[in-house]
């Protein structure tokens, strides 16, 4: 069960760093202009954009860093119940939007970011 939550924690914290990175440099125009995918940002701010993507950037380092370094692990099931709030609010969007089908993907993340906060409150906790 440990190494299915070091497993999932990591792909969570790779797609986050690289999603988060990406909205914090990429301007929303050129985001928007990426797909049909990207039309949610349309719904935010500049500054809005920015600020999930650093929110998913900080979710993503405290997913790995706090249980490597032995510093605070407790922050591994925060910032990944972070990210479930930030996919449910994803999710909500999509409703909003009529994207039922990209929804799916939210709900995965949700999912697997929600594998993280049990396991590591409940069975493989690093508290105690």
């Amino acid at each position: 069960m440990n190494l299915a939550l070091w497993i999932v924690a990591g792909l969570l914290a790779a797609a986050y760093l690289l999603g988060g990175a990406f909205k914090v440099i990429t301007p929303k125009e050129k985001i928007a202009a990426a797909g049909h995918s990207g039309q949610w940002v349309e719904d935010f701010s500049s500054g809005g954009v920015k600020a999930i993507g650093a929110l998913e950037v900080l979710a993503a380092v405290g997913l790995i860093l706090p249980a490597v370094l032995d510093i605070a692990p407790v922050l591994v099931p925060l910032a990944a119940l972070g990210l479930v709030a930030i996919m449910v609010g994803a999710a909500i969007t999509r409703i909003r939007r009529h994207e039922f089908k990209l929804m799916v993907v939210d709900l995965v993340y949700i999912a697997l970011a929600g594998f993280v906060v049990w396991g590591r409150f409940g069975p493989e906790s690093f508290i105690g």
